[in-house]
């Protein structure tokens, strides 16, 4: 089973993905926690390029450096893993570069760039309002320090929310599942909403 988080930053997809990992081991099941962009090399090219390090390559580069780390991480991460029957639980993936990369460039090229890659069988996305996602980034810069990343401004959370929307859309219409669960709420909430959608979309999955 290959499941997908998704969501706005400060949606809590990486905090959620721990949760719903360790429900899922403790169900008897393997499972691979993993993430995108990777942390493989050119994942960390990316992360370098969102925290604007002037020795990463320019922003303009983003879809494809996306489609470059992703192919990679399926085949050295999720592939083998899927093989191995383990549940595979991605925080973040093509979703992620329809949404975000449609602000660079048209939705239909970011969509070639990723549409050879295999569909999860189910992608969550982790809903939350634009307030809520800028107050849970300005809450992790006082305690980490740092400055915000390339897209977290409120203008480009509400660009990236509305192309969430299209994306969505565009994906259910050709057939991927893609459940939305409210995020706003305190994180047992959130996880229960979360379990809820694994469990009508794998019945077996906590049995």
């Amino acid at each position: 089973m290959f499941i997908v988080l998704e969501g706005l930053d400060g949606a809590g997809t990486t905090t959620q993905l721990a949760r719903l990992a360790r429900v899922l081991r403790a169900h008897g099941h393997l499972v691979l926690e993993t993430r995108e962009p990777s942390d493989l090399p050119v994942g960390r090219w990316i992360r370098r390029t969102l925290a604007h390090d002037p020795e990463a390559p320019a922003p303009s580069t983003l879809p494809w450096m996306y489609a470059a780390d992703r192919a990679d991480h399926l085949a050295r991460e999720v592939e083998p893993a899927l093989d191995r029957g383990e549940v595979v639980l991605s925080d973040r993936y093509f979703h992620s570069s329809l949404a975000y990369q449609s602000l660079q460039r048209p939705l239909d090229e970011v969509a070639a760039l990723n549409a050879s890659f295999r569909v999860p069988e189910l992608t969550i996305f982790v809903e939350v309002p634009v307030d809520v996602s800028l107050a849970r980034i300005e809450s992790r810069l006082a305690k980490e320090g740092g400055v915000p990343e390339l897209f977290e401004t409120r203008v480009k959370l509400v660009a990236i929310r509305d192309a969430y929307h299209r994306v969505i859309e565009r994906l259910r219409a050709r057939g991927d599942r893609i459940d939305v669960v409210d995020g706003a709420g305190d994180m047992d909430a959130v996880e229960a909403g979360i379990r809820g959608a694994v469990e009508s979309a794998w019945p077996s999955s906590f049995g």
